[in-house]
């Protein structure tokens, strides 16, 4: 097999895994990555306001206030406004979201982020310069993501 194709055989090996993740993940919790992400951010920030929490995991306002609505309408988020300025909603977990996310699963990128921060810092440097050219290569470097690993819908498990 040529490197060329080893390489795309690696990228549709990343993807599968990604695939089957999500596909579990959604089965077992009836969740999204990105939705368990918002949700296990709500419960580590306390208090938050939909500004604080798209900065904290790296999601746009709009991302994040489109799943806030899903997980609000399925009864996992509450909205508040806040009493001292009027123009601030804080977002906070309720028991029903709270009971969920404890039995969820991990997302893909736990795992990815533990190995990755166990190896030395040259092949971190190495890792994310050859990633960055394949991102670039397959004219994807402008794409707005967050640092989630999931396929499909982000507000919707499928």
């Amino acid at each position: 097999m040529e490197k060329h194709e080893e390489v795309l055989v690696s990228i549709r090996q990343i993807i599968r895994a990604i695939d089957l993740h999500s596909k579990k993940l959604s089965k077992e919790s009836g969740l999204t990555g990105p939705q368990l992400i918002l949700m296990r951010s709500i419960q580590e920030l306390g208090e938050v306001t939909i500004r604080q929490l798209s900065n904290h995991t790296n999601m746009s306002q709009a991302t994040a206030t489109t799943i806030l609505d899903r997980l609000e309408r399925n009864g996992y988020v509450q909205r508040v406004r806040s009493n001292t300025d009027k123009r601030k909603v804080h977002a906070y977990l309720t028991e029903k979201g709270t009971e969920r996310i404890k039995s969820a699963p991990r997302p893909l990128q736990d795992s990815f982020i533990n190995k990755f921060q166990a190896m030395e810092e040259w092949e971190q440097s190495l890792l994310l310069s050859s990633v960055q050219r394949i991102s670039s290569m397959m004219n994807a470097e402008d794409i707005d993501v967050a640092p989630v690993l999931e396929l499909g819908s982000i507000t919707k498990a499928e």
